[in-house]
């Protein structure tokens, strides 16, 4: 994703529960919560 978007900042945040998840633009694309799944390298490919 870093690739395809040299410009993107990304920031870890912590958290609780397994929670993992993906905003793009301050938008959620990804939770872990929701789908029960990481996302694959494809996918993450897919969200850039």
């Amino acid at each position: 994703m870093l690739a395809k978007n040299p410009g993107a900042t990304v920031t870890l945040t912590k958290s609780s529960g397994g929670v993992f998840e993906i905003l793009k633009d301050g938008k959620l694309v990804w939770s872990k919560k929701a789908t029960g799944a990481f996302p694959t390298d494809q996918e993450v490919d897919a969200l850039a």
